[in-house]
């Protein structure tokens, strides 16, 4: 892929773009010509990446949402909808981690509502106009972690036992899970990318102060970590070619995810559950 390529006349909508790798996918699209449409929960840096993508000649423009919440979701759809009347790029990159155990207003584990089921109703709701552009694609950050998970869908709030990496493990696979029944049910490209280690994403802001203190140092070596910009490459790639279809890659190779993300009935029951936990018909798309 090279850095040429024209997107003039494109949409692209990154979820989690405040910051981080988000911010860089949506540089890196708006230099190429695309118009990005940013989302994230702060203000300030959804108006500096906007600032960001206007540095390097592109458009973008800014909608504060905080996806912890279904009704912003859907308000988020809706409002794209209400402005826009095509789609060509949907990254859904948004995504947290927190230390302690929370519960979202709609009474949802905060991360797998964050990683797995805003994604999941966002994708659903606009759905139709992504299948109705030609050469569109989706990308979804991912993580290698997805294979230390467990869906225990009898405690899906775990009200029984809490860990930060272990509830963010299980997200990753839900969210892995979808991505890979998605692109079984739909003719367009729909990948998962494990982007790296990379401690200055902003994922571990809420972390316990012992994590942050770790990610800090991580963030300082090399070879423990990867950079915001080289994870962003892999994602980017992905955004912009419309023939790259392998579902989930390592970085920029296509890899096989851990064999329980080939189980047609656990990706089924995930995507039926997940349905009735956002209040969709399961029989989409």
């Amino acid at each position: 892929m090279t850095d040429t390529t024209d997107l003039t006349g494109q949409v692209a909508l990154v979820t989690g773009a405040t910051g981080g790798i988000g911010r860089e996918i949506a540089r890196r699209l708006g230099a190429r010509g695309a118009h990005v449409v940013v989302t994230g929960r702060s203000r300030e840096g959804g108006e500096e990446t906007v600032a960001t993508v206007e540095r390097v000649g592109g458009s973008a423009q800014f909608f504060r949402a905080d996806l912890a919440t279904m009704a912003t979701v859907r308000a988020l759809a809706e409002e794209f909808r209400r402005r826009y009347d095509r789609l060509d790029v949907l990254v859904t990159n948004a995504g947290c981690s927190r230390d302690s155990r929370q519960l979202t207003p709609d009474g949802h584990e905060l991360t797998l509502a964050v990683n797995h089921l805003a994604p999941y109703l966002l994708t659903h709701d606009l759905l139709d106009m992504l299948v109705e552009t030609p050469d569109a694609r989706i990308v979804a950050t991912s993580s290698t972690v997805h294979s230390t998970g467990e869906i225990d869908f009898a405690d899906l709030r775990l009200e029984t036992d809490y860990e930060a990496f272990a509830a963010y493990a299980r997200s990753k696979l839900a969210n892995l899970l979808f991505t890979t029944e998605l692109a079984a049910r739909v003719d367009i490209p729909v990948n998962a990318v494990h982007p790296g280690f990379v401690p200055g994403s902003g994922l571990y802001r809420h972390a316990s102060l012992p994590t942050r203190a770790f990610m800090a140092l991580a963030a300082r070596l090399p070879v423990l970590s990867t950079s915001v910009s080289e994870a962003a490459d892999p994602l980017v790639d992905l955004a912009i070619d419309p023939d790259a279809d392998h579902t989930y890659f390592d970085r920029h190779d296509p890899t096989d995810p851990d064999p329980r993300v080939d189980d047609d009935r656990l990706r089924e029951h995930l995507w039926n559950v997940s349905a009735a936990l956002v209040d969709v018909d399961p029989d989409w798309p």
